[in-house]
């Protein structure tokens, strides 16, 4: 089977994504009935974090652990990728001992470079530019509440980062339209994004109008991992962009709010809004098991229906 890796949204088809969200509902609905289903046993797959998480460890090893393998965890203190050793080495060694890599780090030149040198499939946990696991489950629990997101509107309300470069991507592919709301100074890098052109995104001064009319409202932290050092300078650009009460009255009556967490209320969203009936936080963080073991199921054996 020709290797595949899964280091952005792009990297798989409108169809490959039909067929993840069914997988991802069946193998959800095992998970809930207490079905055992052990497809990856004797599998292993090494987790590389240079960017700590709770939600990408514990979906991952767990989904891992439910599939029937198991789990090498590695940081850069307990690994040389955090010293000497050339990324490719590293690729070429951790790829000889474990069936499927996922890398969560900085920018996306690394995990790109890790993959070229692989004999397994690698997997994007994050980089600074792209988020596709997080957009990915973020696309089927509206899936699931909703029905079919395709010619669906949703607004990406803060920061110009990896989430919204990701939902540009998805829109594309999919067939649904983001309204994009950024500080100035903030926006979104098409050229990063990496999208074709503007028919499935148009962009707001105002976070107001971009939630007006919208199916989905979302939204992330205003101060990534990496940029610490511009906290407070971000706080006070972004002070007009919290997602409230006011934002969602101007979306369709059935919106749904998402944020990929962790959250911080006051900030990029009032409590109000993120505890509220139209959040879906909660399923969204699930779910990010769920897809991702519908991800590692499709990289290693392909497409499955049982």
């Amino acid at each position: 089977m020709t290797i595949r890796h899964y280091l952005q949204f792009t990297d798989c088809t409108a169809d490959e994504y039909a067929h993840l969200f069914k997988r991802a509902a069946e193998i959800k609905r095992k998970f809930k009935a207490y079905e055992k289903y052990h497809p990856l046993a004797d599998r292993t797959l090494a987790m590389i974090f240079e960017k700590a998480s709770t939600r990408t460890r514990v979906s991952f090893e767990a989904g891992m652990y439910q599939l029937g393998g198991s789990v090498v965890h590695l940081t850069t203190g307990d690994s040389q990728l955090g010293r000497s050793e050339p990324i490719e080495d590293s690729a070429r060694v951790i790829s000889r001992m474990t069936d499927l890599v996922m890398i969560r780090t900085f920018g996306q030149d690394k995990i790109e470079k890790f993959a070229s040198h692989s004999r397994v499939p690698v997997i994007n946990g994050l980089t600074n530019e792209f988020h596709p696991c997080q957009i990915m489950a973020d696309i089927f629990t509206y899936i699931e509440h909703r029905g079919s997101i395709q010619s669906k509107v949703v607004a990406w309300v803060g920061d110009g980062n990896n989430m919204a470069n990701t939902w540009l991507q998805a829109a594309e592919l999919l067939g649904f339209t983001v309204h994009v709301s950024t500080p100035s100074g903030y926006e979104v890098n098409a050229e990063v994004a990496g999208v074709k052109g503007n028919a499935h995104y148009k962009v707001f001064s105002d976070p107001l109008e971009a939630c007006r009319g919208a199916d989905l409202v979302t939204t992330d932290v205003w101060t990534s991992m990496g940029y610490e050092a511009e906290n407070e300078a971000r706080k006070a650009a972004f002070a007009d962009w919290c997602v409230d009460e006011a934002m969602m009255a101007v979306a369709k009556p059935d919106a749904l709010f998402m944020h990929c967490l962790p959250a911080h209320r006051g900030e990029e969203v009032t409590a109000e809004v993120i505890d509220g009936a139209q959040s879906v936080v909660w399923d969204e963080a699930e779910n990010r098991m769920h897809v991702q073991k519908a991800l590692m199921e499709f990289l290693l054996l392909g497409r499955v229906n049982a």
